[in-house]
């Protein structure tokens, strides 16, 4: 089992900037990729970034968040962060961190993909 907690969200203005953090405990040698999502009030739940667990360093973002948002690791404090900047309303969401084991037919832009989730954290973008 992999044990998720996020830690960063928050209100901020549109324009600002927020950090997310999630850290990682428990099986972290079976995390082959880390993600980022988010699910609105009313909306499913969307990809928004990945990044792999091991070298090499594979990233992708959505492409709503491409340019604002940066995705990165420490595997030696166990964590994954979300760097947000140029927030926008649109960006008012419950984010959540998760984490993947390898599957071979595996997306991981796909929230069923992953088998380990954080509780969410709330960002608020305020216009």
């Amino acid at each position: 089992q992999v044990q998720l907690v996020e830690s960063g969200g928050g209100l901020v203005q549109a324009g600002g900037s927020l950090r997310l953090s999630c850290a990682a405990s428990g099986r972290t040698a079976s995390i082959y990729v880390m993600g980022w999502f988010r699910q609105a009030p009313g909306k499913e739940r969307e990809f928004v970034a990945r990044i792999s667990w091991s070298t090499p360093n594979i990233v992708y973002y959505s492409d709503s968040v491409k340019g604002r948002f940066t995705i990165s690791r420490d595997n030696a404090r166990n964590t994954v962060s979300l760097q947000m900047n140029s927030l926008k309303p649109e960006d008012t969401a419950v984010y959540y961190c998760a984490a993947a084991v390898f599957d071979v037919g595996a997306d991981y832009r796909r929230y069923r993909d992953y088998a380990y989730w954080g509780q969410g954290t709330q960002v608020t973008v305020s216009s």
